[in-house]
């Protein structure tokens, strides 16, 4: 193969695995893994165990433009799209590989806004001739940017989770920009429109922000707001970062 070949193939595809740069283990069997993009920017994974589970979030890009207050992605902004290969490196360079029943998108980055890239490595992950999974074992999390989700809906049967964190639109304005934009409102009209009584799970993510959606009022609106809908709400401990 000539040269010109060979660089044409260097700088358009990636082939092989990438171990990761560095790796945290925690008492409780957590691994968070720290990987080098070719550009020399840096990605994170978080292999969780947990009995009868094992689950793998990863992320879908450098950063994140979405600029939720809560998240300290969002504050270190946006850099780069991961590419398909990238996101898969996280899956296939752990030691863990082999025991993992599940997969996150909740790492670093919205995955709506990557989603070409997410397509493509949610179809390598469930078709017949890439890793066989069941849609079932994989969940797409996103703060539901409108064409993105669509999209997602029509052309996927993975499992979807919404950001949510509260259900008055002033106040998800506040924490979460992206509401201006598409909000929760919305969402809601367009998830009216699916069914999610069967295979595909429908969850609302919820941070538990102490005094400030924590009250009987925010259940009692949650429970308006999601009417007609099947789903679940999943409540995450807030855990806390600088100037938050």
């Amino acid at each position: 193969m000539s040269l010109k070949h060979r660089e044409a193939l260097k700088e358009g595809y990636e082939v092989g695995a990438s171990a990761p740069v560095e790796e945290m283990r925690s008492v409780d069997g957590t691994v968070k893994y720290l990987f080098r993009t070719p550009a020399h920017n840096f990605i994170e994974a978080v292999y969780i165990p947990d009995e009868d589970r094992a689950t793998l979030c990863v992320s879908s890009q450098v950063g994140c433009k979405m600029n939720c207050k809560f998240c300290m992605t969002g504050k270190q902004g946006f850099t780069a799209n991961l590419s398909a290969h990238q996101i898969l490196n996280q899956i296939y360079s752990i030691p863990e590989r082999e025991k993992l029943t599940n997969l996150v998108f909740m790492g670093m980055g919205e995955p709506f806004d990557n989603l070409d890239e997410v397509l493509k490595v949610l179809e390598i992950l469930t078709s017949e001739y890439g890793y066989g999974w069941s849609p079932k074992r994989i969940t797409v999390s996103s703060v539901g940017l409108k064409k993105g989700l669509e999209r997602f809906l029509n052309e996927s049967d993975c499992h979807l989770a919404i950001s949510m964190h509260t259900p008055i639109p002033s106040q998800r304005r506040d924490l979460m920009p992206a509401e201006k934009a598409f909000s929760i409102t919305e969402i809601i009209d367009i998830l009216h429109n699916y069914d999610f009584s069967k295979q595909r799970r429908l969850s609302f993510e919820y941070i538990v922000f102490k005094g400030v959606n924590d009250s009987l009022i925010y259940a009692k609106e949650i429970v308006k707001l999601l009417r007609g809908i099947e789903c679940r709400v999943n409540l995450i401990r807030f855990h806390a970062i600088p100037n938050v």
